[in-house]
């Protein structure tokens, strides 16, 4: 099978996009740009070269950037912000079969170590802040919005087991934020009680202990398998002149041969280390 050009991988393979950022947030404005996300599935025949599809990759477009399913699923299992998010947008843009199986397994992602990814990202974001304010003498504003947001998510994850991205009535205050007219000292305090609330809530959490990477894993197997034989690779042309390999004639052979098919597609299923 030819290499992919990885825009192209995104426009004919996508399987789940959506819209983030602000306007999935509830907090977009007039000048608010449209972030665009999506998750495509490369064919599994082109992992059987030496040279493997991306696991990223960014375009056609601007604002828009798309992940290789397995690659998703990886950070998701690792309870990534970006992607858990990302799983939860209200703003569908795009959906098939499998993108829909992937939208279902949404809870299988989620778990206890949420409470220390949200709150390692909250904290390298915060650090930003305070280097903006001992260097300008103020904040970023629109970046201390969307961190009270984050930490507002988290705790409602925490407390109830559920990811919801959109602000609904909180919006007004947070734009107030964005426009600078909170004092910072205000926020500040703001953000350690929102830490201190998930705090808390993380310790009567209904989330598991562990996300469930055996259904993620088998999800993951699964759609490999179906698009190994959907789309099957190709042998290459012979030089003129030349025959291809007889393929296998024994029963015995042709059972080696079906095993080796089989443990490159088991390759595919996500790493656990």
């Amino acid at each position: 099978m030819r290499p992919e050009n990885p825009q192209h991988l995104v426009r004919d393979h996508t399987i789940y996009a959506c819209v983030m950022g602000s306007r999935a947030f509830g907090l977009a404005t007039d000048t608010s740009d449209t972030d665009r996300r999506g998750v495509f599935l490369a064919p599994t025949a082109l992992f059987w070269r030496f040279e493997k599809p991306p696991t990223h990759v960014e375009g056609p477009g601007e604002e828009r950037f798309s992940w290789e399913l397995e690659r998703f699923c990886e950070l998701g299992l690792r309870g990534n912000p970006n992607i858990l998010e990302c799983l939860h947008s209200p703003l569908v843009e795009h959906l098939d079969d499998t993108g829909r199986e992937l939208l279902s397994l949404r809870g299988a992602f989620l778990s206890l170590q949420v409470h220390d990814t949200f709150s390692r990202y909250a904290l390298g974001q915060r650090r930003k802040l305070d280097a903006d304010v001992r260097t300008t003498g103020a904040p970023r504003w629109k970046h201390a919005m969307h961190l009270l947001r984050l930490l507002m998510s988290a705790r409602d994850l925490l407390r109830t087991g559920e990811l919801r991205i959109e602000v609904g009535d909180r919006r007004e205050s947070l734009l107030a934020v964005k426009r600078g007219e909170v004092p910072w000292a205000r926020v500040e305090a703001w953000m350690a009680r929102l830490a201190a609330e998930a705090e808390e809530a993380g310790r009567g959490s209904p989330l598991p202990p562990e996300p469930d990477r055996e259904r993620v894993a088998d999800f993951l197997f699964r759609v490999r398998r179906d698009s190994a034989a959907a789309h099957p690779a190709r042998r290459a042309a012979p030089a003129e002149g030349r025959r291809l390999p007889a393929p296998p004639r024994s029963a015995r052979q042709a059972d080696a041969h079906h095993e080796v098919v089989e443990g490159v597609m088991g390759a595919g299923r996500v790493r656990q280390g």
